[in-house]
């Protein structure tokens, strides 16, 4: 069994801003595979489904970013056998990328990311299989408003084909293993 988490906000209020698309890339992933996360457990919005021969839980915390490590560790408790170290793939915005890019990690720390801050916290290690989605940095605005802001149109569109690419990703990774993913989409992204 794998966990698949997309990192973002819950709300109409935050679905269109930058610090959400871990959670489009949830939703595109349950399209590609004929579900969506309507199911409401463990302070999530959850789907289950199987990809290629692995049982997957899809996974958007409705903890808010801060506290996305909460719902994950109430998964990882109710499922023992899942190790975050191999079972989990996170999905996240990252500022140190241009919009389109994706790079996929095996580890790493939050690098100032505060849900990823608080996955590692709750799952008590930086060592988990992680996808960044690009959404760029801001020249001279704050953070905060900026990834609570919309792309531009022409952000969006390069974001949309890289939660695209991420979502081949996760299939690919599932269907092989999250290294040839790794050696597949840091390439070419």
């Amino acid at each position: 069994m794998k966990l698949i988490v997309g990192l973002g906000n819950p709300g109409e209020l935050y679905a269109e801003t930058r610090h959400n698309v871990g959670f489009w890339a949830i939703d595109k992933l349950a399209q590609a595979v004929g579900t969506s996360c309507r199911r409401q457990k463990w302070r999530a919005c959850i789907a289950e489904c199987r990809i290629g021969d692995e049982k997957v839980i899809l996974c958007k915390p409705q903890t808010y970013m801060n506290a996305s490590g909460e719902s994950v560790r109430e998964i990882l408790d109710f499922y023992p056998e899942l190790d975050p170290e191999s079972d989990l793939i996170l999905i996240y915005d990252d500022l140190d990328f241009a919009p389109g890019q994706i790079k996929l990690r095996q580890k790493g720390s939050a690098g100032g990311h505060n849900g990823v801050k608080s996955i590692i916290q709750h799952v008590g290690g930086e060592v988990f299989p992680r996808i960044r989605v690009g959404i760029g940095r801001p020249e001279h605005r704050d953070l905060i408003s900026y990834v609570l802001g919309r792309f531009s149109p022409e952000d969006r569109a390069k974001v949309d084909l890289a939660v695209g690419a991420a979502v081949e990703a996760v299939q690919y990774a599932l269907e092989t293993s999250f290294e040839q993913a790794m050696n597949r989409y840091n390439a070419v992204h």
